[in-house]
């Protein structure tokens, strides 16, 4: 960020601490600000567009758990990127956005299911890709990545085929990326990357 456009957001919210950031502007909010620095964002500084909501897993560190907003200004051609720790490493919160942006409505919804973020004051909660009774979050860094055998979410379909939801094949994995170098040149590829385990991936 710019030093003379963080002055005028700290002057404004002296509660803003500047972040790291390779490209967009970035900012660190508290957790109980975020409404409030939101509203202003939208109403006052022309941030009309919410693009994304997402969240940082650190594992060991604590606070463990990092909301990740991104805000775009369609008239300025602007990105903000907006950090915000949750208090509570084991149940993890951040207040919800969606009385702001009803774009946050999915997006809220999205990171809870992966990353089991509970959105205080959301309106309608629910997982929006994993089944209601999964008791997994699978973008936790505690996840396996091959995933975890569970029983199947439908009690007729477990019956009538007598099997569970496998974890998924390793073959092609672990993914890596390079950190060096731009992005297009560094999206994640497999080690392995055979079609199977027992067949060569076909070249057409």
């Amino acid at each position: 960020m710019v030093e003379s456009e963080f002055a005028q957001l700290k002057e404004r919210f002296d509660y803003l601490s500047a972040r790291q950031s390779a490209d967009h502007s970035a900012v660190n909010c508290p957790a109980d600000k975020l409404v409030e620095f939101f509203t202003v964002l939208r109403d006052d500084l022309g941030y009309d567009l919410l693009v994304d909501v997402t969240a940082v897993d650190w594992d060991a560190q604590s606070p463990r758990f990092t909301g990740i907003y991104h805000l775009l200004s369609t008239t300025k051609h602007e990105y903000l990127r907006i950090a915000a720790d949750c208090e509570n490493d084991i149940k993890p919160s951040l207040p919800s956005l969606c009385g702001v942006f009803a774009a946050a409505n999915w997006h809220e919804r999205e990171t809870y299911d992966l990353m089991g973020i509970h959105y205080d004051g959301h309106p309608d909660l629910r997982r929006i890709l994993m089944w209601d009774e999964y008791p997994y979050h699978p973008l936790r860094k505690d996840f396996p990545l091959a995933g975890i055998e569970v029983p199947l979410p439908a009690d007729d379909v477990a019956e009538a085929t007598g099997v569970a939801v496998l974890p998924a094949p390793m073959m092609g994995g672990p993914f890596v990326s390079s950190a060096d170098g731009p992005m297009s040149q560094t999206e994640p590829s497999a080690r392995d990357e055979s079609w199977t385990e027992q067949e060569e991936k076909p070249t057409e």
